[in-house]
């Protein structure tokens, strides 16, 4: 459920990047933050290991024009794709409104993102949220890997046959701004319904 200020007349909502390790969240991230004008962006905060993964989170609030004479904004964060950060997973779930699932294309990461988004499901029935009425987003990054997975096998493996999907490359900026997009679509959408 968004935060809503009242007094300051803004409504925020929080979106979070999920995935395995290593498949773009941070890219995402760092991509979205670099197009956006000053005026529309916070500052980037990233926490990162010693092997600069990120450990915790980015996060940085994104300003999206209004609702009802409400200021909109999105606090944009990821998780850490390490399975050994679960409980860091978890809490940062909490209180989102929205998830965009990164996938990695690479052929022997299936399972990874198999593991990833089954996890994702069950943090966020923690949280009394079902995947098949919450917004979220499929984003297929890498996309120009060898061999890449074909679009299709995730959603088959996982039973998700209704979810919004993206290919990208997120590392050139190829359909990252167009995931973000549709997921803040959905989430507006929803909240004003």
């Amino acid at each position: 459920m968004p935060y809503i200020n009242y007094q300051n007349r803004e409504i925020t909502f929080k979106v979070v990047y999920y995935g395995p390790g290593m498949s773009g969240k941070t890219t995402n991230l760092l991509y979205i933050h670099s197009a956006l004008s000053p005026d529309l962006k916070g500052e980037l905060i990233t926490l990162n290991t010693d092997e600069d993964r990120t450990l915790f989170f980015d996060f940085f609030p994104l300003h999206l024009g209004n609702i009802d004479g409400f200021n909109v904004k999105f606090n944009m964060y990821t998780v850490p794709g390490q399975v050994y950060y679960e409980a860091s997973r978890k809490l940062i779930l909490d209180g989102a409104d929205g998830v965009v699932f990164v996938a990695d294309s690479q052929p022997f990461r299936l399972e990874e993102n198999i593991e990833s988004y089954r996890l994702m499901e069950d943090n966020l029935r923690h949280y009394g949220y079902s995947t098949t009425q919450f917004p979220l987003v499929l984003q297929y990054n890498k996309r120009d890997c060898v061999n890449p997975l074909p679009v299709g096998i995730l959603e088959e493996q996982l039973g998700t046959a209704d979810i919004a999907v993206f290919e990208a490359q997120a590392m050139n900026g190829i359909g990252v701004l167009e995931t973000i997009k549709e997921l803040s679509r959905t989430i507006v959408m929803r909240f004003q319904l």
